[in-house]
């Protein structure tokens, strides 16, 4: 971690760059995502945001999108609030007109990634980190790297179907929308006042997140559970349920060893896209 990486975080809403080395961010940018149909100018853009952290040290980007990576070749299929960008050479493009490598995943596995690196993950091999915010997102590190699949889709346990519907549903900030007519923002000042209809919507949301953790451990069994987006910065408010609920899991070793750790890095979507350069080398390095 001795390079200087530059991590980007393209949201459908908002682009940031950030030049990072080591554990620090140096300088950041930000810009809006246009509301167009044309695809070049996204990507132009989205090459003047990296250029305005750019400096002739950069070893490397990475770059975390809100949806279906290759991250092989670098092409980004169906980026959410992004329309015009159903199939882009995203990587191919950059490394064009940067000359550095660059590494593209899905946000969910920069979380990770990021944790892995810069974050609570550091002490763990195995961990899962799980967003939960509008939805409910989640990367999985195996014996310390991400876990190598096809389409960036491993942890994609928020499309699992869960009662009438997905574990998304009940599991995000959609739950409080749907079960309240509230924003999980809304929720939380409501709870923290004892508000008796936000405190039982919060009772019965880390229910339903309990149950979407016990699919996670039958599935990869983690040593730990690192929570991150909106949603989980309410954590008082449903730890006692989600905790209730995973004492009902079949094997209590399983419960007795899993730690649940909240995130404590602002800045984790640019820090864990820049983490990618580093998970990169690092297990090219361990392959050699």
């Amino acid at each position: 971690m001795q390079k200087t990486i530059i991590g980007v975080d393209l949201g459908g809403t908002n682009m940031r760059a950030g030049r990072v080395y080591r554990d620090n961010m140096e300088q950041v940018a930000k810009n809006l995502v246009p509301k167009t149909d044309n695809p070049e100018m996204v990507y132009e853009e989205l090459r003047k945001t990296i250029k305005a952290v750019w400096t002739p040290h950069i070893s490397g980007i990475g770059i975390g999108v809100p949806g279906i990576v290759d991250y092989q070749t670098g092409v980004i299929f169906d980026i959410q609030n992004i329309p015009s960008w159903k199939e882009v050479p995203l990587g191919q493009m950059l490394q064009e007109e940067f000359k550095v490598p660059v590494y593209i995943n899905n946000d969910a596995n920069c979380f990770a990634a990021g944790e892995r690196f810069f974050g609570a993950g550091k002490q763990f091999d195995d961990f899962t980190g799980l967003i939960i915010g509008t939805g409910l997102g989640a990367g999985i590190i195996k014996n310390g790297h991400l876990l190598q699949d096809q389409n960036c889709g491993s942890g994609e346990f928020g499309m699992i179907p869960y009662l009438d519907h997905s574990y998304e549903h009940y599991c995000s900030g959609r739950f409080f929308e749907h079960q309240g007519h509230l924003s999980g923002k809304e929720a939380a000042q409501l709870a923290k006042q004892n508000n008796p209809k936000a405190t039982e919507l919060f009772s019965k949301f880390g229910h339903h997140l309990g149950n979407a953790i016990k699919t996670i451990i039958f599935a990869v069994d983690p040593a730990a559970i690192i929570l991150g987006g909106s949603v989980s910065g309410s954590y008082r408010f449903f730890e006692k349920t989600l905790k209730e609920e995973l004492a009902t899991f079949p094997y209590a070793r399983s419960i007795r060893n899993l730690k649940i750790i909240l995130s404590q890095i602002p800045d984790i979507a640019i820090l864990g896209a820049a983490a990618l350069y580093y998970e990169q080398e690092q297990f090219r390095n361990h392959n050699q």
